[in-house]
């Protein structure tokens, strides 16, 4: 929840200056507050950038004041959205059978779900992060069919990692998106689990970004603040090149 109107458009026309005058190699979306999207939309009307949303109603319409369904996001052109990031989790008590519903729905309208999951602080000092990653993979996840889950993006968030002075390392990145790829591939085989995108979301900065993204498993970055100043993003980008 960062940005008024101005500073937004401001942000969204600079990243759109950098796309035009560098070769990223890589793909590169946006999750802007939804009441931004349709400028998003007319911004990047060329698709140079994805435009998703940062949540979206399970609910296909009704009496749900101040949430966003599936084909409102569809009607304005929208990609996709986030699905149960951290702070969804945190402040809204969002579960994995929310995110499940969700991640069906985008699915259903054709649309792309990034599905967010990760510990906490406390589930991680007491070696619960692997079990707590499985049953959050697997509760979201697991109905769907190998072609359903093939179309799902999943962005790996260490809440620990977030906000309160720890610092997850690239190896300790790595061996979780290990771990959750190995997930899919004894679900639902080898070739389906590497052809999911899995993103890194645990403080991506210009500084370490090459040797986040170097690593094999992880396939991209869940950018937070970093985000904010183009002078950043435009940098976490260039961690690709």
């Amino acid at each position: 929840m960062n940005k008024t109107f101005p500073e937004a458009e401001t942000l969204m026309l600079q990243l759109l200056e950098y796309k035009k005058n560098n070769n990223a190699n890589c793909e590169v979306w946006i999750a802007p507050p939804s009441i931004y999207i349709t400028t998003a939309e007319r911004i990047f009307i060329n698709n140079e950038v994805g435009v998703f949303a940062q949540d979206i109603s399970e609910h296909a319409s009704g009496a749900f004041t101040g949430e966003i369904s599936v084909d409102m996001l569809k009607s304005v052109n929208a990609d996709g959205s986030l699905v149960s990031h951290s702070e969804r989790r945190q402040y809204h008590g969002e579960t994995d059978n929310n995110a499940n519903k969700k991640v069906k729905a985008l699915l259903d309208a054709g649309l792309t779900p990034i599905y967010c999951n990760g510990e906490t602080l406390e589930q991680r000092k007491s070696g619960q992060h692997f079990d707590v990653v499985k049953k959050q993979t697997e509760t979201a996840l697991f109905t769907l069919s190998a072609e359903e889950i093939k179309k799902v993006v999943i962005a790996y968030e260490p809440v620990w990692a977030i906000g309160t002075g720890e610092t997850a390392t690239p190896q300790q990145a790595q061996e979780i998106h290990a771990f959750i790829r190995n997930l899919i591939a004894e679900k639902y085989g080898k070739e389906t689990a590497d052809e999911i995108s899995i993103l890194y979301g645990g403080s991506v900065k210009p500084d370490n970004a090459k040797e986040i993204f170097a690593k094999p498993d992880i396939d991209g970055g869940l950018i937070g603040g970093a985000s904010l100043k183009i002078e950043d993003f435009s940098k976490i980008i260039e961690g690709f090149n």
